[in-house]
């Protein structure tokens, strides 16, 4: 028998902000179509993550306007939104903010008064971050990991919702810094731009060409955006979908006794715990922006490469036979089926099943 008493997302507050959220998300599509074309995809695990509060790297070539599309995002939210550029020569405090010296107009005594940095917003563009030493990339993740920053030994919280979002450039990788795979490890997803079909292409180059501009109307409140939150984390979650998402995860480790043999020859390094609180958390997320109240096994297998091809480390012998970590993924997912019998093991499955 089930003892727990937590509020879950089947009560009736809680139904009415998933009833909300579905209309906001296609509210937010309909806007943002202003501006973007395509990249359905890419957006819906934008607000995954966001509604999950977690942070995304962002991966394309240039001029798939990643910038345009998350600058968008938060003019639809009404939230605050700083973009950084990660130069060489970025410093810590150029992100986190210092302290100045200023007069006090009343008394003339002068005092330590501090200036926030940029990232002080809603949602932070962090763009190239691969171009920054690891001095400042840390200042960055240790703003992330902590929702706070600490000059001259004072904390400063951030206001939530906080969410960070890291581009990396896939070209031209002289000069860079590439993130530790334990620093990739904090990020939520990490999220592939593609280029866009031949109509999309030609749909941009018809928009972009002409004097016409459209304005991005207000979806979600900053308020709303925090209830959506809290109620995600009460989306239920059967256990068997659960062991569905830990099962995953632990077969992408070499040294696991379920491993497939492909993973044992090709990776050095599986996913580690992070990995499966995600993958339910932002399950859970993309639960409820398709308008159900409980999670799916569809739901955890469409996050798995999103959420593994950042934290699934290929041998020398993958990358000499062109196996990547969204090729090992793909075949992960192709061996590891959901066990019907588990399942049916479920109260609330079986029960629908034999009504």
């Amino acid at each position: 028998m089930n003892h727990d008493h937590s509020p879950r997302a089947d009560a009736p507050d809680d139904l009415a902000a998933a009833e909300k959220l579905r209309g906001a998300y296609r509210r937010i599509r309909t806007e943002l179509s202003k501006t973007i074309v395509g990249q359905d995809e890419v957006l819906e695990e934008l607000l995954t993550a966001l509604f999950s509060g977690g942070h995304c790297i962002i991966e394309g070539v240039p001029g798939l306007a990643k910038t345009l599309m998350i600058s968008s995002l938060a003019r639809c939210l009404s939230l605050s939104f700083n973009r950084i550029q990660f130069t060489p020569d970025l410093m810590p405090s150029d992100i986190t903010g210092t302290e100045v010296i200023a007069e006090d107009k009343a008394t003339g005594q002068r005092l330590f008064k501090f200036l926030p940095g940029p990232v002080f917003a809603n949602i932070v563009l962090a763009d190239e971050i691969n171009r920054t030493p690891p001095k400042t990339q840390a200042a960055m993740l240790e703003a992330m990991q902590e929702r706070q920053v600490t000059v001259g030994g004072v904390r400063h919280e951030l206001k939530a919702p906080f969410f960070v979002l890291a581009t990396q450039n896939p070209i031209e990788q002289e000069g860079t810094y590439p993130l530790p795979e334990a620093q990739q490890d904090r990020f939520m997803l990490k999220i592939f731009i593609r280029y866009p079909s031949y109509d999309e292409e030609l749909e941009i180059a018809s928009r972009t060409t002409t004097s016409e501009t459209m304005q991005v109307e207000t979806a979600l409140s900053l308020s709303e955006i925090l209830d959506i939150q809290k109620v995600v984390r009460r989306v239920p979650a059967a256990e068997p979908v659960m062991r569905h998402a830990l099962d995953l995860v632990r077969r992408s480790r070499p040294d696991d006794r379920d491993a497939p043999d492909f993973v044992r020859r090709h990776v050095a390094w599986g996913a580690g715990p992070r990995a499966v609180q995600f993958l339910i958390l932002g399950a859970k997320a993309r639960a409820l922006l398709r308008g159900r109240h409980h999670v799916s096994t569809e739901d955890i297998r469409a996050l798995v490469p999103p959420v593994l091809r950042h934290r699934v480390i290929t041998n020398f012998a993958a990358q000499a036979e062109g196996y990547d970590a969204d090729r090992l993924i793909r075949d992960l997912l192709e061996h590891s089926p959901p066990h019907a019998g588990g399942l049916l093991a479920d109260d609330r499955v079986s029960g629908a099943v034999n009504a």
